[in-house]
């Protein structure tokens, strides 16, 4: 099937939402999950004083060190606006630190700091438990065939090459 190609199985272009209802409705169930992921993982992040959009930028940069402000947007699936103030945030508190590239000192890349990479490793025990019951009863042949169905969707959907 070529890129871009529709399957024969999608809903039809005239079938309204009503018809194919929200639990047939991919993006709405995503929603969904990944709402309460969030919702149940604000309380544990509020007890280590974290937001949601601090765990995101330290999770992102303990994974993927030395991004830019943009990229690091991206990632974390914040506004570059909420981005800047996080990191001003996340600085003011010893947890992230910026430097010029090597190639090119203009550019500002992040970094963890060691105090940051602490924070993270106190606020991954809550994101894996919600990842775990997420995927409470389902295989692991199917967890991997549905998120490498994922990062296809992504790959899809996607604006930048990250």
């Amino acid at each position: 099937m070529a890129d871009g190609e529709m399957q024969d199985d999608l809903p039809k272009p005239d079938e309204t939402l009503g018809e194919m209802g929200l639990y047939s409705f991919a993006p709405y169930l995503m929603n969904r999950i990944m709402g309460r992921y969030n919702a149940d993982l604000q309380g544990d992040l509020r007890a280590l004083g974290l937001s949601t959009a601090k765990m995101r930028t330290l999770a992102v940069l303990a994974v993927v060190p030395g991004l830019t402000i943009n990229e690091l947007s991206v990632y974390a699936v914040t506004e570059q606006s909420t981005m800047s103030r996080t990191l001003e945030s996340l600085e003011q508190a010893g947890l992230v630190r910026r430097a010029g590239r090597a190639t090119d000192g203009r550019v500002r890349e992040i970094y963890l700091t060691e105090a940051g990479r602490a924070e993270f490793d106190r606020a991954w025990p809550a994101m894996y438990a919600g990842y775990r019951r997420m995927f409470a009863g389902i295989p692991g042949e199917e967890r991997r065939a549905f998120v490498a169905t994922l990062q296809k969707i992504l790959r899809n959907v996607r604006r930048h090459e990250i």
